[in-house]
């Protein structure tokens, strides 16, 4: 009961003293709006573009809406030495870092249904498979999301976690199959693709909005909570190395 107060209580935190940052505004609300905007007014004649464009602009909303997040509420607190003050609170640090992650989770997934609702009013989604399409939307959200606290962890001004949040965000719009397919990258590059979690996101979006996944829904789930896990593993031993003695 204890545990699940205090997750309550800095989940609201987080939310009335972060979330509306102007780097989330920036970057987490702005930018997916205006990335999407961009694309669907560019392809408002062809209605079969805007259906291809589809899995590839809810990615992006996700992936940048909750780097974003973590890169706001856990930098600022690590300035302000409020993050160390957590951190000696009589909770695990599992649950702790959860709670400060779970307000990202939440902002990326409804970040992701943005440009559905407004795909919704050009395109018939009548053939969209919705029952992947959440499970997709939250598997990114999560990934994503322990991304961006393991970028966070690893930095300490919010500059150098909105720069070393592209270093990763930027070459995913390029290698993850989110425009053009993984197919026709150059021959190097196709193993990095497979490196990165936001590839499985993308061929499940795929899948569910056009019945086109290159990879088993199975594969694809399977890597996804791979990389939640390994994510959030690495961040709780980055911050125990670096902030728990």
């Amino acid at each position: 009961m204890k545990g699940g107060i205090a997750f309550w209580n800095i989940l609201l935190k987080d939310v009335r003293a972060y979330y509306l940052k102007p780097p989330n505004i920036s970057w987490g609300l702005l930018f997916p709006l205006a990335w999407t905007a961009m694309f669907f007014i560019k392809s408002e004649a062809d209605i079969h573009s805007i259906r291809n464009l589809l899995p590839g602009v809810v990615a992006l909303s996700v992936l940048f809406g909750t780097t974003s997040m973590l890169a706001v509420t856990v930098t600022f607190e690590k300035k302000g030495r409020s993050f160390e003050r957590l951190l000696l609170a009589p909770l695990p640090l599992e649950l702790l870092m959860l709670a400060k992650t779970a307000g990202a989770i939440a902002f990326g997934i409804a970040n992701g249904f943005v440009p559905v609702i407004m795909a919704a009013f050009l395109v018939d989604l009548s053939a969209t498979q919705w029952s992947l399409v959440l499970p997709a939307i939250a598997l990114i959200a999560v990934t994503s999301t322990f991304l961006g606290l393991f970028i966070a962890v690893s930095v300490s001004e919010v500059f150098e976690a909105q720069t070393f949040s592209n270093f990763f965000r930027f070459p995913m719009i390029f290698l993850c199959g989110l425009f053009f397919p993984i197919a026709q990258l150059p021959w190097l590059l196709k193993p990095l693709a497979y490196l990165l979690p936001l590839t499985y996101g993308a061929d499940l979006l795929h899948a569910a909005f056009q019945q086109q996944g290159r990879l088993p829904i199975w594969l694809n789930i399977a890597a996804l909570i791979f990389f939640c896990l390994a994510l959030f593993l690495i961040s709780l031993r980055n911050i125990r190395s670096r902030w728990i003695q």
